[in-house]
């Protein structure tokens, strides 16, 4: 039963049979020809006179992301959950069934159905209890498209639905002059896809999977006419939120409609009433806080490509204009999140740490030569719950672990950095086998206090002096992790090409004092080359990536295509790349990191590495990297690359650098992002380094480089303070 005539819709219709009573008694006497013919004439529009809205409907859509395979759905944006699909794809009982419940004279008039609006107008001025509708599917598809225009103001979108006889003329010759210019099946289409079934429902895509979990295509006689039958009041009659009793009446009316139009037989629609009332509700995801069950990791992607998303101007002239592109534009969005990459990330992440562990290993994975970011996992839940007391980010946080921005700066990677020194040095000129007897600790020119200091000097120590001291050239200087031998090098190329050099390759620096430090002092920043500076796992692997891709720095990117709407590419995505490195040297670099996974230089200098292991776990295939410890061990890192894939992980105390995650943790790092790597290429062709020119070999057996001993009178400079002292400082 429809809901009682409010005061306010009673007038309306008196107004309304005043102003056309004229009308409604001579159409009672005239034949329907004639009829039609008087409706095209009263129709007084033209198609050109319409709104752009409703020659072309800006009508809000979802926008659905997908992982790479373009099938595995990871969430939805919608405001208005409603996605347009062809009526070649809608099920022709549900278009049947929506005319009949609607419009039984669809296909006769001319858009504005005279007759049956003097029959409603006449019915409604006795009134009787209930209401009947004189708008045809025609009008209610003006009325939908201009109270949801997303191009309109809200004043003129409220205006749609104004109780006022001009608005319903206005809406009557619209529709008239839309009948006149589209086929019916179009229109029908376009009303399909806009009307409200309830729950959340916009258009007959939403509303089939909002109620039965499946595509309009496949929907039974039976489901149409529930559907069709919500139109009427979709809050009241849904199955769902409303009155299932009242869905069901609306249901039998339908089906008595469609006999009465001829469109199923009177024994169908007994067999279609007897079916119970059986849903499969469905709910869309909705943001990055609702992907798929089961699959909460994948929010940290999510929202690194929402970011992204904002710097897009493709999307829209400021960030306000792409979100909401995003949430209505209706987008088709393939990411380049691989999801078995993604399960190994995830599984490796909580298999070092738990979701409840304190302590965290964020975890990225990049594509070499694409920049494409395949991975993005951590131990902990992308998610708005509350946590336990004391629990300020686990087991869950929205905070960008992985990635990086908002309060996160990001971790030290320690060792990592060198391979920026070797660059450095190796593009300076400097070959592979430059020398040096590295000391057990090496005096500095940089002003320090307590126990790191020679004097008042710096001066840092190697961490195994029995096996890293000694004559080393960069490959068992970057196998054996010397940091001796490092300091002096980068001391040689200059502090600030170092800096420069991690900076081209994609090294951000968020954390205030580093950026001021790489800005203003570079020249004096001895340590950059144990890596003090904070950096992410995505920088770190993406930066690592460049080396794999022989020089080529490709931005970091989250998607493979994005489409539009109507099916069009948007000119987003595509691989932004460059050379920032000479081929030979990025060769002669690599070279150098097969010696701390266990494997050997093209020129068989490697002796001895700090991952060893590695090379196990890929089974000899041609891998590369480097482990970081960093001060105390507050963090441990490694990053390790083929010419297929990038993955580093860090592990630290995300919200306490004090919190040192010790040495024991080191070799669980290294077992996790070697199996992530492993994953990413099985099934892919080996593919071999190439080796570097003997001329940035160079001869092995150059003689011994000994230390340049800073000069006394020379001023000391003091070093930046690292992530743990600044953290120590903020403490008090």
């Amino acid at each position: 039963m429809a809901a009682p005539r409010s005061p306010l819709s009673r007038l309306f219709t008196v107004l309304l049979a005043g102003v056309l009573a004229g009308l409604v008694l001579a159409v009672a006497a005239l034949p329907g020809n004639l009829l039609l013919g008087l409706g095209a004439r009263a129709a007084l529009g033209s198609y050109a006179a319409l709104p752009a809205s409703l020659k072309t409907p800006a009508t809000p859509q979802r926008s659905y992301l997908y992982a790479n395979d373009g099938k595995t759905l990871i969430t939805t944006f919608y405001d208005v959950n409603r996605t347009d699909v062809p009526l070649s794809e809608i099920a022709p009982v549900m278009r049947q069934a929506i005319v009949a419940a609607e419009d039984r004279r669809f296909y006769d008039h001319g858009g504005a159905d005279l007759r049956g609006l003097a029959r409603a107008l006449v019915a409604n001025v006795k009134g009787g209890g209930t209401e009947q509708g004189g708008s045809t599917l025609t009008m209610q598809y003006v009325r939908n498209v201009l109270k949801t225009d997303p191009t309109r103001t809200a004043e003129e979108r409220a205006a749609a639905t104004d109780p006022t006889v001009g608005r319903k003329i206005q809406e009557i010759r619209y529709a008239s002059a839309l009948d006149k210019s589209l086929g019916k099946d179009e229109i029908l289409d376009r009303y399909l896809n806009i009307a409200y079934f309830g729950s959340g429902a916009y258009g007959i895509a939403a509303a089939s999977q909002r109620y039965f979990g499946k595509p309009p295509a496949q929907l039974t006689l039976a489901e149409s006419a529930l559907l069709a039958g919500l139109v009427q009041s979709p809050d009241a009659y849904s199955p769902i939120s409303g009155d299932k009793g009242e869905a069901l009446a609306r249901r039998s009316y339908v089906l008595d409609s469609m006999v009465a139009t001829n469109a199923i037989t009177a024994a169908q629609a007994a067999q279609a009433k007897a079916e119970p009332l059986t849903l499969h509700p469905t709910a869309q995801p909705n943001g990055c806080t609702a992907v798929s069950q089961g699959h909460d990791d994948w929010g940290y992607f999510c929202d690194y490509l929402r970011q992204w998303w904002l710097t897009q101007p493709a999307f829209g002239a400021t960030v306000a204009e792409r979100e909401q592109a995003l949430r209505s534009g209706g987008y088709t969005v393939v990411t380049s999140l691989d999801p078995k990459i993604q399960a190994t990330a995830q599984q490796q992440a909580t298999k070092v740490y738990s979701y409840d562990n304190k302590r965290a290993l964020p975890i990225a994975a990049v594509q070499p030569g694409t920049g494409q970011v395949l991975a993005m996992a951590v131990n902990r839940h992308y998610s708005l719950a509350d946590n336990p007391n004391g629990q300020a980010n686990y087991p869950n946080t929205v905070n960008p672990l992985i990635s990086g921005g908002a309060s996160v700066d990001g971790y030290q990677a320690g060792s990592t950095f060198k391979l920026f020194t070797m660059l450095a040095a190796l593009e300076s000129g400097r070959t592979l086998s430059t020398g040096f007897d590295a000391p057990a600790k090496l005096p500095t020119r940089y002003a320090a206090e307590g126990p790191g200091s020679c004097e008042g000097r710096w001066c840092p120590a190697n961490a195994n002096p029995d096996w890293m001291d000694g004559y080393r050239m960069m490959w068992d200087g970057f196998g054996r992790s010397v940091n001796t031998y490092f300091v002096w090098l980068a001391e040689q190329v200059g502090q600030d090409k170092v800096v420069e050099m991690a900076q081209r390759l994609g090294i951000t620096f968020r954390a205030d004092t580093d950026a001021a430090f790489a800005k203003d002092n570079a020249a004096n920043w001895g340590s950059f080359t144990l890596g003090v500076a904070a950096t992410t796992p995505l920088d770190l692997a993406n930066a690592y990536a460049t080396v794999a891709a022989e020089g080529t720095y490709c931005t970091p990117v989250p998607v493979v295509s994005v489409t539009d709407s109507d099916g069009k590419k948007v000119p987003v995505g595509q691989p932004s790349c460059k050379r920032v490195l000479d081929v030979d040297v990025a060769r002669a670099a690599t070279d150098a990191a097969r010696c701390p996974v266990g494997q050997q230089s093209a020129f068989g200098q490697c002796n001895g590495g700090t991952a060893t292991g590695v090379n196990d776990i890929l089974d000899g295939r041609p891998v590369a990297g480097k482990t970081g410890s960093s001060e105390q061990n507050s963090t441990e890192t490694f990053v390790g690359f083929t010419p297929q894939v990038a993955v580093a992980g860090i592990a630290a105390n995300p919200d306490d650098p004090a919190d040192s995650v010790g040495s024991a943790v080191q070799s669980k790092v290294i077992d996790a992002v070697a199996r992530v790597i492993a994953t990413a290429v099985k099934g892919q062709p080996e593919k071999a380094f190439v080796a570097p020119s003997r001329e940035l070999a160079g001869d092995a057996r150059r003689p011994v480089q000994r230390p340049v001993v800073p000069e006394r009178q020379q001023q000391p400079t003091q070093e930046p303070r690292s992530a743990l002292q600044r953290w120590l400082d903020r403490r008090g």
